[in-house]
């Protein structure tokens, strides 16, 4: 069984749909949550992903959107958890705070958390993956995102995979990430992927959207 796995969206449709038609053939596809924040699309990213009917998980910037000013000393989150806020209608804003924090998926194989899988927020970067090995259980693989840093390693037997952002990376790279799991091997393995889209497209609109200027010049430098 293939599976895609996407995490931290946050409200950049472009790059979800560069990503949606570069993904392989895939029986099921996972997001490790932040649908919205940041981006000026936040209503198209919700639609997209409840429509698919996409296992997601709840990410910080998801659970918050309807508290704006819990993120007023991060102008960019602020803004773009604000925006998020206008132009969701009730129903978004009911499936973003109604998603769990975590789901466990096929069989009990794979885990799916947004940060840490038992310290809500914490940043998990590549360099301490190796630490997560108290806090895993009997899952073959941990899929978590919030750092937008993609990145998979082996940790203890289990295959711990951060898929990157799709829509904010940081890792020096702007174009879109996502990763495909296949749990047929024999030895459960993961493929990282990136794709380009349209970022200038995407500039325009957190202009035209009034949200900060940085927030579309990041995109560009992958930060």
């Amino acid at each position: 069984m293939r599976i895609g796995l996407l995490s931290d969206v946050h409200a950049n449709a472009v790059a979800l749909a560069a990503v949606r038609e570069a993904m392989p053939d895939v029986e099921a596809v996972v997001c490790a949550g932040d649908v919205v924040g940041y981006n000026p699309h936040p209503a198209e990213c919700v639609e997209a992903v409840r429509e698919a009917g996409w296992p997601t998980v709840q990410g910080n910037h998801d659970r918050v959107v309807a508290t704006p000013d819990r993120y007023r000393h991060n102008e960019m989150a602020h803004a773009g958890l604000r925006y998020a806020y206008e132009h969701l209608d009730s129903a978004q804003l009911s499936w973003l705070a109604d998603l769990p924090e975590s789901r466990t998926l096929f069989d009990g194989q794979v885990r799916v958390v947004h940060s840490h899988p038992t310290e809500r927020d914490r940043y998990v970067m590549p360099r301490g993956f190796a630490a997560l090995e108290p806090h895993l259980g009997d899952e073959r693989v941990l899929v978590l995102g919030h750092t937008h840093v993609q990145h998979h390693e082996r940790v203890d037997g289990t295959l711990v995979v951060n898929p990157g952002s799709v829509g904010q990376p940081r890792d020096g790279d702007p174009r879109a990430a996502f990763a495909v799991l296949d749990l047929e091997a024999s030895s459960v393995s993961v493929t990282a992927h990136r794709v380009e889209y349209d970022v200038e497209r995407v500039r325009a609109d957190v202009a035209a959207a009034d949200l900060p200027e940085r927030t579309g010049a990041r995109l560009a430098r992958g930060e």
